[in-house]
C-alpha cells in the first residue's frame, strides 16, 4: 500500500459538519443512497476535507460502532465483537423491529451498552453522529446502497460477503471508499485466521512445501433443511416489507435462496474458499466452466441453485493450476475444506478447528527444517506394511502426515473484525479491502453466468480491476 494510501486509510471518522451532510438523508426514500450521494457532493467534499486528524495508536480508545442488520450474521458479528476490548456500540438498525432489535438490544443491555434502535438507516445516521465505524450484515443485495451511504457519512465500514450480488454495486462499494478514503472491509473472514495466514505465509511462501503446485480441489457441503420459518405473531406487516424489497416473510427469512437477493449457493458459500484459492495462489482465474441446478428443492421457493459443480483455470507464475470447487445444500458429507495439490506435498485446510495438516510426496525432500522451526508437527507415519506384502501396481504408499500446529479457538469472525478495528486505529492494514472483495465477486458471479450459459467463460484481465 502507499505513503498515501495509508494515510486516506488512517484518516479519523469524525468530520466538523457531519450533521449537516446527514440530517439530508433521514426520510429520503430507502433505494436513494445513490443519489443522495451526489446530491450532497459539495458538502462532503467539504467535510472530507476538513478531516484529516490522523489515528495513531490509542487515539480512538473505544469505537464508537453501529451494526446495520441484526438478523443471524449480525448476532454471530456481534457476539465476536464483544470478546474484543474497546468497542462501544451506540446503535443498532434492522427492519424487524418486534424480534431483531429487540433480541440484540437486550444482548447489548447485558453487556452494559444502551443503544438506539432504528428500523430506517437513513435515521440512523443522521442521529448518531458520533459513530466511528459501522458493520453491515444485511442481505446482501443491500450491501452496495448500505455501504456507499455509511462511507460518504464518514464512517469506516465492515461489510459482510458477499461483497454485493451484482458486480455493479460492488464496484460503487471500491469507488466510494476510494473517493471518501475511508476503510472498507470485506467479511471474508479466512484473511485474518490465525492457521491460514501460518499456512501461506510459513509453508506454501518461505518453505514452498508444496513445490510446484498443480491443482485445488474444495467443496462446502450442507445436508437438506426446511426453510427457515417465524414466530407469526412478530411478522412484519407486508408495507414494510415491501418498502425494503421482500415479497412476503417467506422470502425476508430465505432471502439466500431468491434471484435478485442473494446470489445461490457458490456466492453465500463458495466465495469464501474461491477467495482462498485467489489469495495462495496468488493469482485471479483465466476461465471457469460451470454445472448446477435446483435438483432438489422446489424452484418456486428456491430460485437459486441447490447444487453447483465449478472448474477454474488460472495462469500462475509457476504455470496452470486448475481448481474445482462443489457446493452441495442436499448432503453434508466431509463439510467444508480447500485441498492446495502440488508435486511434493498436498495442504488440507479448512475454517473447522479439526482440520488442518500437509502430506508430504514421498519423492519430495524431507521437511526436518521445517518441523524443527516450528512450522510443522513432527510426521505421523502412515501405517507399515506388512513384511512381505505385494502393492498392486495401482497402489501407492500413503504420505506422511504432519499437522499444522496452530490451536485457534476464537470465535471464526473475530480475528478479521479485530483487523479492521486495528486498521481504524492505525496500527494495522485491512486484510481484506475493497479491491481484493471486489477480485472474488468477480471469481464467483461468473459461475452463475457459466451455469446459466452452459458453456466455459473467460476472464478478461481488466474485468478484476475497478
Amino acid at each position: 500500500m502507499s505513503e498515501d494510501k495509508k494515510e486516506k486509510a488512517t484518516t479519523n471518522s469524525k468530520s466538523l459538519n457531519r450533521r449537516d451532510f446527514l440530517q439530508g438523508l433521514a426520510g429520503v426514500p430507502v433505494l436513494g443512497a445513490m443519489g443522495i450521494a451526489l446530491a450532497h457532493k459539495k458538502s462532503l467534499e467539504k467535510v472530507l476535507t476538513s478531516s484529516k486528524k490522523k489515528v495513531v495508536s490509542g487515539d480512538l480508545s473505544e469505537i464508537n460502532v453501529a451494526l446495520l442488520g441484526a438478523g443471524a450474521q449480525g448476532q454471530v458479528l456481534l457476539n465476536a465483537c464483544l470478546k474484543i476490548p474497546g468497542l462501544r456500540f451506540k446503535a443498532v438498525c434492522d427492519i424487524w423491529e418486534d424480534y431483531n432489535l429487540k433480541r440484540v438490544s437486550r444482548i447489548l443491555m447485558k453487556y452494559g451498552q444502551e443503544v438506539n434502535s432504528y428500523q430506517d438507516y437513513h435515521e440512523m445516521l443522521a442521529n448518531e453522529t458520533d459513530l466511528d465505524a459501522v458493520i453491515i450484515a444485511t442481505p446482501d443485495f443491500w450491501h452496495a446502497e448500505h455501504t456507499v451511504a455509511c462511507l460518504e457519512a464518514g464512517l469506516d465500514v465492515y461489510c459482510e460477503k458477499e461483497m454485493a450480488n451484482t458486480l455493479a454495486g460492488a464496484k460503487s462499494m471500491v469507488d466510494a471508499a476510494n473517493r471518501t478514503g475511508k476503510l472498507l472491509q470485506i467479511g471474508h473472514q479466512r484473511r485474518s485466521n490465525p492457521r491460514y495466514i501460518h499456512a501461506y505465509e510459513k509453508l506454501v511462501k518461505e518453505a514452498g512445501i508444496l513445490g510446484r503446485m498443480t491443482s485445488v480441489n474444495g467443496q462446502w457441503n450442507r445436508s437438506v433443511q426446511p426453510d427457515l420459518g417465524w414466530p407469526k405473531k412478530y411478522a412484519i406487516p407486508d408495507a414494510t416489507l415491501k418498502k425494503y424489497g421482500f415479497k412476503s416473510m417467506e422470502q425476508f427469512c430465505n432471502w439466500r435462496w431468491f434471484k435478485g437477493l442473494g446470489g445461490g449457493p457458490i456466492v453465500d458459500l463458495g466465495s469464501h474458499q474461491i477467495d482462498i484459492y485467489n489469495w495462495f495462489l496468488e493469482a485471479v482465474p483465466t476461465s471457469v466452466l460451470a454445472s448446477g441446478g435446483t435438483d432438489y428443492y422446489v424452484k418456486e421457493t428456491h430460485e437459486w441453485y441447490d447444487t453447483v459443480l465449478a472448474i477454474y483455470e488460472y495462469e500462475t507464475k509457476n504455470g496452470v493450476v486448475r481448481a474445482y470447487y462443489q457446493t452441495l445444500t442436499t448432503n453434508s458429507s466431509e463439510g467444508y475444506f480447500e485441498n492446495f495439490l502440488g508435486d511434493q506435498g498436498t495442504l488440507h485446510i479448512s475454517e473447522s478447528r479439526n482440520r488442518g495438516s500437509v502430506y508430504r510426496e514421498p519423492t519430495a525432500p524431507q521437511w526436518d527444517e521445517w518441523v524443527n522451526k516450528g512450522y510443522l508437527t513432527a510426521p505421523e507415519k502412515p501405517k507399515q506394511i506388512a513384511a512381505g506384502a505385494v502393492l498392486d501396481v495401482r497402489e501407492t504408499i500413503a504420505p506422511d502426515r504432519h499437522d499444522i500446529p496452530l490451536a485457534f479457538t476464537d470465535p471464526y469472525h473475530q480475528p478479521h473484525l479485530e483487523n479492521f478495528f486495528n486498521s481504524i486505529r492505525g496500527t494495522e492494514t485491512l486484510n481484506c479491502p475493497a479491491e481484493i472483495g471486489y477480485e472474488t465477486a468477480v471469481s464467483v458471479l461468473k459461475v452463475n453466468e457459466a451455469v446459466e450459459s452452459g458453456r466455459r467463460m473467460s476472464f478478461a484481465k481488466n474485468e478484476f480491476h475497478v
